[in-house]
């Protein structure tokens, strides 16, 4: 059975360090998680941690504008950096023998970002942002349907209720003086988890570590996710929505509120995802796609938040000639067979889990990620090699009881896309 070695560390200005030796190829990934994401914005500050994500690849007082990207890729490294709910991180891989590099360059805008941080930079990531949002948001077909659901599952005072991206008017609004002081109370070392994976001596690894990071000080307390963070498990009543867009064709949200990640509650809601429409053998596949002919595609995903509750969300795409109303109908109709589901398909559903997990915990960089992840969330690495354990636990009456608490009508937000025209199919 695969189980990912590990030693952790904890430097006195409160980084967590986690050490994970692979020798298997001569390269290693470093991956730096901080524990910020939209979550922690405030009314009127909302796409706050994505803009930073931009405005930390600008340069930092040792390193010039943009050389981040560039010394990493000279190198033959590769690296990105992605702002989610709860969290934003940065990572990198590159061959062995230029971990310092990596390990230069986060330390560099870790410690030291204030002071090339400017005005100019502010406006032309700002920019950058806005245009994101125009093409991946504002003139996508359907593509603001996570920020809208969100506003519908979580109630305004909750800091899952506005998006990632956040507004045009809040983009617009940031200062220089806004963006420093998000960087203060955010982006310091006991915020931060420093993973290092691949080949790597761990005494070695540690000692430049604690060279490039040791004498960065810590930041202040962090301050209490905003808001209200607690929620009912379901939403008391249905929510829906129609929404009229440039869309050739309806589709259909539904979203339903499930236990947070980590907790229990959230695995029989994983599988569920799975049973109901990943592959070709998932159920809403075969009755929809395959049989019925009513959709032209299907998904189903449990989102892993943690804050009050996370969202299982299922979505489908019409058919030609197939209405918004009809498919909706349809998809009710197959969320009711959960309550009586069949366990070939949880088990299918289980083993579809496992493959790709053990399938991405054969790269270093997802390896890194993991690792970075378990211990920013809950303070335990070796979730790593116990989290399968979970999924496997799963029993098909553990998925129906889940159906019969949370696929109900009381818990369902439904949003419908249909053409301008306002028809919603012929």
């Amino acid at each position: 059975m695969l189980r990912i070695p590990f030693e952790r560390f904890r430097l006195d200005n409160g980084l967590r360090v986690i050490l994970s030796r692979d020798p298997s190829a001569p390269v290693v990934a470093a991956n730096l998680w901080y524990g910020v994401g939209s979550r922690d914005e405030r009314p009127g500050r909302t796409g706050f941690a994505h803009l930073f994500e931009h405005m930390m690849f600008q340069g930092s007082e040792h390193v010039p504008e943009m050389a981040h990207f560039a010394l990493i890729e000279k190198a033959g490294g590769s690296l990105n950096g992605s702002t989610w709910l709860d969290r934003t991180n940065y990572f990198e891989t590159l061959p062995a023998h230029y971990l310092d590099l990596a390990l230069w360059l986060e330390s560099d805008r870790m410690g030291w970002l204030l002071p090339a941080m400017t005005q100019a930079k502010l406006d032309n990531q700002r920019d950058v942002v806005k245009n994101e949002r125009r093409w991946r948001v504002d003139n996508q077909p359907y593509g603001d349907w996570d920020e809208r659901l969100q506003a519908m599952m979580y109630p305004p005072e909750h800091p899952y209720h506005h998006s990632v991206i956040g507004s045009m008017e809040d983009l617009d609004a940031a200062s220089l003086e806004d963006v420093e002081q998000f960087f203060r109370t955010y982006y310091a070392p006991n915020n931060a988890v420093l993973t290092l994976c691949g080949d790597l001596d761990t005494a070695h690894a540690l000692s430049r570590v604690r060279h490039w990071f040791d004498e960065i000080p810590p930041g202040p307390p962090v301050p209490p996710i905003p808001g209200v963070t607690e929620v009912p498990p379901i939403l008391g009543s249905p929510v829906r929505a129609v929404v009229e867009q440039d869309v050739s064709l309806p589709r259909v949200y539904i979203g339903f509120r499930i236990p947070p990640y980590g907790t229990p509650g959230y695995y029989p809601a994983a599988v569920t995802a799975q049973v109901l429409a990943w592959g070709k053998a998932s159920l809403l596949y075969r009755r929809l796609v395959r049989e019925r002919r009513v959709a032209q595609d299907v998904a189903a995903y449990a989102f892993p938040f943690v804050v009050g509750a996370a969202m299982l969300v299922i979505w489908a795409t019409a058919r030609p000639g197939v209405t918004a109303d009809a498919l909706e109908a349809e998809l009710a109709r197959e969320l009711a067979t959960l309550r009586d589901v069949d366990s070939a398909d949880v088990e299918r559903a289980i083993h579809l889990i496992e493959a790709r997990q053990l399938s991405d915990l054969q790269r270093v960089d997802e390896r890194a990620d993991l690792l970075s992840m378990f211990t920013m969330l809950f303070d335990d690495p070796d979730r790593i090699n116990t989290e399968l354990d979970r999924v496997r636990a799963v029993t098909p009456q553990a998925v129906r009881e889940f159906a019969e608490a949370q696929i109900v009508d009381e818990n369902r937000a439904t949003l419908q896309y249909v053409p301008r025209d306002g028809r919603r199919g012929s």
